[in-house]
């Protein structure tokens, strides 16, 4: 993918200046990720008196967190722990042993936000024993599973089941699991030149305060990483489905998969297993963002074209929350990304014949063939239940979306081997409404359809 067009890159700059400039940042950087390279890279201000580059350190915030759970899918898709594992089997002692993997991941576990003692961020770090042993009644402020409540404590925990299992330390797994795989050479624990400072900026005057910078040990994964924007760009497109070895393509999509949201029905922000996750714009975003005293950051991820975008910025507070869907308008508006030309592929015709109209009771449907010998089966001109399934290798299709999720597509074949109907989880469908050659379940009147 070639770099942005000069007029795009114009007026993304712009964007960023404005906010540079009215949010009164003493630096920030952004980037635009299209096909999992850089495709635009911004900054604005000054890092030791010169504009930052693509590879000046940023404090990352809770986009740790993230690569923290990309090693917890790691260990699940090696058996070694399953997402329904009580954290309690694996890290013992704490008064919340009953909540699960899982709940940990997406937030739902009912976790306090932060530790017991001092605010974590801007003080120096325990061990994670001494952190178990302050835990008291008060860690559970919601029955797990009721609710979103974001949990920084809940991924200490996290990044000690990391250490358990791999026998060093969260950082050392993550670095060698993750960040050296994918090439992020520019992510570590602790600053390195050249990096940015933290600062505080003054609420009603143009003045700085540096913010402390420390190792939050127990709760280092919930925070810890400096990154660079070049880093960032390859996290993208790991989030977009680009994932180098280190996951598969699959395990990547359900973190994407939303576990629960955080403003109701709305449904414009949510979380997955590790992931944030946002609707704006007619898009679906995945990624994380960071907060640290002096930092704040943002990596979003659309898969379903292969788009990204990101900011870093070396503030405690006071930017826009819509910058980064901000930049991604101005993408669309000045480059609409085109459709992947259609071109015909090859057909098993014994899925060929199967194609076409089919009826659940009354209600008509439409079978299509996808690549790779799979099928879409959805509504014709009404409301109902649409999915997408995949062939399996005894011969049925599993669904991949939708109603039919997780559920089995068989067919069914008459004594002269003619396929009879459709067999999804109980429900037939049959090529004419009421097949009563189709063995519908409860029969068909024998007196047939009637005025």
């Amino acid at each position: 993918m070639s770099p942005v067009l000069e007029s795009t890159a114009r007026a993304l700059l712009r964007r960023i200046a404005v906010e540079q400039a009215e949010s009164r940042l003493p630096s920030l950087t952004a980037a635009i990720v299209r096909d999992g390279r850089l495709a635009w890279f911004g900054s604005r201000g000054r890092v030791e008196g010169a504009p930052p580059t693509e590879t000046t350190q940023y404090r990352i915030g809770s986009i740790t967190k993230s690569m923290v759970a990309a090693v917890v899918m790691r260990l699940r898709d090696e058996g070694r722990v399953d997402l329904l594992d009580p954290i309690g089997k694996h890290v013992p002692g704490t008064p919340v042993d009953e909540v699960t993997i899982a709940q940990l991941l997406s937030h739902t576990a009912g976790l306090t936000a932060e530790p017991p003692g001092q605010w974590w961020e801007r003080t120096p770090g325990m061990p994670v024993e001494e952190l178990i042993g302050l835990l008291g009644p008060e860690t559970s402020r919601h029955r797990p599973g009721r609710r979103f409540h974001y949990s920084n404590l809940g991924f200490a925990l996290l990044g000690e089941l990391v250490a358990r299992q791999r026998g060093v330390s969260w950082a050392q797994a993550v670095q060698e699991e993750v960040l050296e795989p994918l090439g992020m050479l520019g992510t570590t624990t602790r600053p390195r030149a050249p990096h940015a400072t933290g600062y505080a900026v003054h609420p009603w005057a143009d003045v700085l305060l540096p913010e402390p910078e420390h190792d939050a040990v127990a709760m280092a994964p919930a925070g810890q990483f400096w990154s660079t924007t070049n880093d960032l760009v390859r996290w993208a497109a790991f989030v977009a489905g680009d994932t180098g070895g280190v996951l598969d393509p699959a395990t990547v999509a359900e973190m994407r998969e939303p576990a629960i949201v955080d403003d109701g029905d709305a449904w414009t922000g949510g979380f997955g297993l590790g992931l944030q996750l946002a609707r704006a714009g007619g898009r679906r975003l995945a990624g994380h963002s960071g907060s640290m005293p002096g930092f704040l950051s943002t990596v979003w991820a659309d898969p379903s074209d292969r788009v990204g975008v990101l900011f870093m910025a070396n503030t405690t507070s006071g930017m826009s929350r819509t910058l980064l869907t901000e930049l991604l308008a101005i993408l669309d508006e000045h480059e609409p990304r085109l459709p992947a030309e259609w071109k015909p592929v090859a057909a098993d015709p014994g899925l060929l014949e199967l194609t076409g109209p089919w009826y659940w009771g009354p209600s008509a449907y439409a079978l299509r063939l996808l690549p790779d010998r799979g099928l879409s089966l959805t509504p014709i001109g009404a409301a109902g239940r649409a999915s997408r399934f995949v062939a399996q290798a005894d011969g049925t299709w599993l669904g991949l979306d939708g109603y039919y999720a997780g559920e089995r597509l068989s067919l069914v074949r008459g004594a002269d081997g003619s396929v009879s109907h459709l067999d999804l989880n109980t429900f037939i469908f049959t090529r004419t409404p009421y097949d009563p050659a189709a063995g519908v379940p409860g029969g068909v009147d024998e007196g047939g359809w009637r005025s």
